[in-house]
């Protein structure tokens, strides 16, 4: 007798194995056709899967969270059948499944390119339609080498040979396809209903550039038309949103082949750099902490006994210097605590606070480069709390305070929370790690707040509080984090002297609340579309005359405006004013001050906004006021 227990609760006997199908089915006819794949004491596997003792099952369906993984693997194999059919001697290598969807790389005679998606998209919806069974098979190594020889695919035998000996191996047929696969994948293809191929790309083979140019093709899978339709929409905007477009456009910023990963900020690109430095330094400063400024470059020794060397070198930059080699700073943090060795301290001292808009330096590869959103130099507003264990909860409640604060005066409301623990490789034991975690957990209970656990995701020194953030189109930033430390302090050598008169090593806490200041920026631009905030715009005001008559009168505004702090500029060409608002709309100026002979003659401006509204004539000083009252966060 096997018992199955449900989701529910709820348990069935069956008197003889019996494959997760046969179980649907025994529910019902409309879980039974409804059936994706299966959850097996947790484990994903298909529903051909035999159960052959106790078990807890889910049937997953559509409305699974594990559904969209099952949906998206089995629609990378729809398309490699697609592709071998309408290019017959193509070979196929791999296609994972990737945020939003998957893609499979193909060595063919000729690379593929966006007018073969069309087709080879058609000819998916075709297989799919055709209902073909999805069956799994297992073979030894030795065999699906000589299988996959043998049917002329040698890429998919060189990835089976790098494979361990010994291991069995399962392999996916559907109609005249096969493929390698771990799986699960659905039941048969008439399952694959809502999908689109993206676009084209090279890859080389294994990543190496020594190897063969694979063609790359990107899909994006979803469980039905309407989540479909509702993912390209997004994409459509996001388009629209692009920060390098919108960078371009507005002069913020450019990057160039010099200096890959390196930004270059115009005036007014860095104008909101300095609008977010300003308001984030106030955020310091009302939170107790200390600027600190430390040194971009370190012999690699500090290094070494950081833990970077054996963690993080891969992502570093280096240079010698008679005979010496530093490295760029990748994190501040080793310098932070080369402050705070500087003295002696008490425990009556502590928490001591730093912050540090501190440059850093990371070698990423040059394919996960993106805008100001993945660079090789950033700077962080980065700080770091030096204190004992029971001030661990207040610190961080308070931060998470400052955090939400943050978060919500630059237009984000929808944010969640999550923990990430412990990674492999790391540094420490397990009990440092689980005292370090439940102090976390600890302080997000005080706070009220839900989150969500992400194992393997931590630092390689300790645990971390993440904040992700929804911009105005759905989309989901990591931004602020909170870490406990409980070993680089003792590995560099910081201590305080306890209430027994001992020497004893302090928590270190790494915080940050919008990281990267590039990418926080890069982010801002794609939330607003361009289209800041007045108190964030680069340009809040621009000052427009008539005709010449009233250039004068418009500088005087424009610079009045300017003594007070605001950021304005004045358009004196001599152009039609209509003409001069569209420039400054496109521009996304907030506002458009027009003066001409009666706004002259009574001191007075007359003011648009970026969208089209007339708020009437005001004196300048009025006009200050409201600029004003909007900068009051």
């Amino acid at each position: 007798m096997i018992a199955i227990t449900l989701p529910d609760g709820s348990r069935r006997e069956f008197d003889a194995p019996l494959s997760i199908a046969d179980v649907a089915a025994s529910i019902g006819p409309g879980l039974a056709k409804a059936a994706l794949a299966g959850k097996v004491d947790g484990d994903l596997v298909d529903t051909s899967y035999c159960l052959t003792g106790d078990a807890a099952l889910e049937i997953v369906t559509d409305k699974h969270p594990d559904a969209l993984e099952v949906i998206r693997h089995s629609t990378a194999h729809l398309l490699a059948q697609a592709v071998q059919r309408l290019f017959p001697g193509t070979q196929v290598t791999i296609g994972p499944v990737i945020e939003n969807g998957f893609y499979y790389d193909f060595a063919y005679e000729r690379p593929f390119t966006p007018e073969d998606l069309p087709a080879i998209e058609a000819e998916m919806h075709r297989i799919a339609k055709e209902a073909l069974p999805v069956s799994r098979e297992v073979k030894s190594r030795h065999d699906a080498i000589h299988f996959f020889n043998g049917i002329g695919e040698h890429f998919k035998a060189e990835i089976i040979a790098s494979i361990p000996d010994g291991e069995d191996l399962s392999l996916y047929s559907q109609g005249e396809f096969t493929d390698l696969c771990r799986g699960p994948h659905v039941p048969s293809t008439d399952k694959l209903r809502s999908f689109k191929l993206m676009k084209v790309a090279g890859a080389y083979w294994r990543g190496d550039h020594n190897n063969q140019m694979l063609s790359r093709i990107y899909g994006t899978a979803w469980l039905n038309d309407k989540d479909l339709k509702a993912h390209l929409l997004q994409l459509e905007e996001a388009e629209k949103r692009d920060h390098r477009k919108i960078g371009r456009a507005q002069d913020l910023f450019h990057m160039q082949e010099e200096a890959p990963g390196l930004v270059f900020w115009h005036p007014k690109g860095w104008a909101i750099w300095q609008v977010v430095e300003q308001y984030m330094r106030g955020v310091y400063r009302n939170s107790g902490y200390d600027e600190v400024r430390c040194p971009q470059i370190l012999d690699v020794s500090l290094w070494k006994q950081s833990g970077h060397w054996d963690n993080y070198q891969e992502n570093m930059f280096f240079t010698e210097s008679e005979k010496r080699t530093y490295a760029l700073k990748p994190m501040n943090c080793p310098g932070h605590v080369q402050v705070f060795n500087h003295g002696l301290h008490s425990y009556r001292d502590l928490p001591i606070r730093y912050g540090e808009f501190g440059a850093c330096h990371r070698n990423e590869p040059s394919g996960a480069l993106h805008g100001i959103l993945r660079v090789r130099g950033f700077t962080q507003d980065d700080g770091h709390v030096f204190c004992t264990e029971a001030q661990i909860e207040s610190e961080v409640t308070a931060f998470h305070q400052q955090a939400m604060k943050v978060y919500e005066d630059f237009g984000f409301t929808d944010v969640q929370v999550k923990l990430a623990l412990r990674p492999e490789p790391r540094m420490g034991d397990d009990e440092t790690w689980d005292k370090a975690e439940e102090a976390l957990r600890l302080a997000l209970r005080a706070t009220g707040v839900e989150w969500e656990e992400l194992p393997g995701e931590g630092a390689f020194y300790g645990p971390k509080v993440e904040y992700h953030l929804s911009d105005a189109i759905g989309r989901t930033w990591q931004l602020g984090t909170m870490q406990v430390d409980f070993m680089m302090p003792g590995r560099l050598g910081a201590e305080y002297i306890d209430e027994s008169s001992q020497r004893k090593h302090p928590v270190m806490l790494h915080r940050a609340i919008v990281g990267s200041m590039e990418r926080f920026i890069g982010i801002l631009i794609e939330h607003h579309a361009g289209h800041f905030p007045a108190w964030l715009a680069p340009v809040q005001a621009v000052v427009g005359n008539i005709t010449d008559a009233q250039a004068s009168y418009a500088a005087e505004v424009a610079q009045s405006l300017a003594d007070q702090g605001f950021r304005v500029e004045k358009d004196l060409r001599n152009e039609k004013i209509g003409r001069k608002i569209r420039e400054h709309t496109l521009q996304r100026v907030p506002y458009l001050l027009v003066v001409g002979d009666r706004e002259k003659e009574n001191g007075l401006v007359a003011v648009r906004t970026r969208g089209g509204e007339d708020l009437g004539s005001m004196s300048v000083a009025e006009f200050a006021a409201r600029l004003r009252n909007e900068d009051a966060r």
